[in-house]
């Protein structure tokens, strides 16, 4: 097939599809004598798999890590062991993010009610 109608089975954009070429996460299947790009079965569950990647979080990096995993056991428990490795070193950046926005909203709050009692002294005197 080419582009237009991968373009149109993936939902992508053909400008995305390029970019995903440049970045090697998609290759057409050959190339006609005039430049034209043809792809294959491939190429789209391959735009998926990408899709599906992304909504859970992945970044193109990641996904150009994990994504030839998929293709190359067909039981799909390589990439998925990956993928399951990348999301959890995800949720603990997430959550030391949490216990730093956490320290730092208790010390607003300090912040917060010093401010207040220094202004309720002020009034007063």
């Amino acid at each position: 097939m080419q582009i237009g109608e991968l373009s149109e089975r993936a939902g992508v954009s053909h400008r995305t599809i390029h970019y995903y070429e440049r970045i090697g996460l998609v290759k057409p299947a050959e190339r006609e004598g005039a430049g034209y790009r043809y792809y294959d079965e491939i190429a789209l569950k391959r735009l998926e798999k990408i899709a599906a990647l992304k909504k859970l979080g992945l970044s193109l990096d990641d996904i150009s890590a994990v994504i030839d995993l998929y293709f190359e056991d067909a039981t799909g428990i390589k990439g998925k062991e990956k993928v399951l490795e990348i999301l959890q070193t995800q949720l603990a950046k997430a959550d030391a993010q949490l216990a730093e926005l956490s320290a730092f909203k208790t010390d607003l709050e300090a912040s917060i009610a010093r401010m207040n009692h220094l202004i309720g002294k002020a009034r007063k005197d």
